[in-house]
C-alpha cells in the first residue's frame, strides 16, 4: 500500500489545529464542527476536512468531531504523546530563552543538555539544566537517548556543531543559525532563519502599498 506523502503545510496546520483543540478542551467544549474549527484557526472549513483526510475518517455527520479524542489523535500523529528529550547547542541568549521557553515542555519536548565552549557559562544551569562543554555532547545524547538538536550558535560555528551533533547520534536538527547546514540525507534538519521571515514581512507590507 502506497504511502501518501502529506504536504508540510499540513503538517504545520495539525500542530495548529492540536492547540485550538487543546484549548476547547480545557473550557469544557466536547464537539466541534470542521468550520468552527476553520474559524477558529483562521483557515477555510474545506481544508480542515482536507487535512484530517490525510489520516482517515473523523467525526460524525451532522454532529462534527469529539473535541478530546480529535485532540489525542492529531497529538499521536505529531508524535506528542511520548517525551521527546532534546538537546541544545548554544547557550547566549537565544538559546537561553529558547530553554526556558515553557511551551517546549507542555508539548513533549525536554531539554536534557545544553552545551557551549565558554568556561564562564559551563556549570551555570538554565531551568536546572547545568551547561557542559561540547566534549560531553555525545555522552548526554546517548545516556537520554535524544534524537533532536537544536542549533543557537553564531553561523560560523554551525556547521561544526552539525558535525557533531550527527557524529552523536542526534537525527533531527532544529537550526537558528544563519547558515545552510550540510547533513546527511538521512538527518531532518529544519531551519529558522529569523532574518529572512522578517524580510517575508516586509516584503508581503511591500505588496500592500499603492504603487507610486
Amino acid at each position: 500500500m502506497k504511502i501518501p506523502k502529506i504536504p508540510e503545510a499540513t503538517i504545520t496546520r495539525l500542530s495548529v489545529y492540536s492547540r485550538y483543540l487543546a484549548e476547547l478542551s480545557k473550557k469544557n467544549i466536547v464537539t466541534i464542527s470542521s468550520n468552527e474549527i476553520a474559524e477558529g484557526v483562521g483557515v477555510s472549513s474545506a481544508q480542515v476536512r482536507k487535512d484530517l483526510a490525510y489520516f482517515g475518517e473523523f467525526g460524525t455527520r451532522g454532529v462534527g468531531y469529539n473535541v478530546k479524542d480529535l485532540h489525542d489523535y492529531i497529538v499521536k500523529i505529531l508524535g506528542l504523546n511520548m517525551e521527546w528529550p532534546v538537546v541544545m547547542v548554544g547557550a547566549g541568549r537565544l538559546g537561553t530563552a529558547l530553554s526556558m521557553y515553557g511551551g517546549f515542555r507542555q508539548r513533549g519536548f525536554k531539554v536534557v543538555g545544553i552545551f557551549d565552549v565558554d568556561p564562564n557559562k559551563i556549570g551555570q544551569k538554565i531551568n536546572d539544566v547545568e551547561i557542559r562543554p561540547l566534549e560531553q555532547l555525545e555522552e548526554i545524547t546517548k545516556a537520554h537517548n535524544a534524537q533532536i538538536g537544536i542549533i543557537t550558535v553564531p553561523a560560523s560555528e554551525a556547521q561544526e556543531v552539525a558535525d557533531l551533533l550527527v557524529e552523536s547520534g542526534i537525527q533531527a536538527i532544529l537550526n537558528f543559525a544563519p547558515k545552510n547546514l550540510n547533513v546527511p540525507l538521512d538527518i531532518e534538519i529544519r531551519n529558522v532563519d529569523l532574518a529572512v521571515n522578517l524580510e517575508v514581512l516586509t516584503f508581503n507590507l511591500t505588496m500592500k502599498k499603492p504603487s507610486q
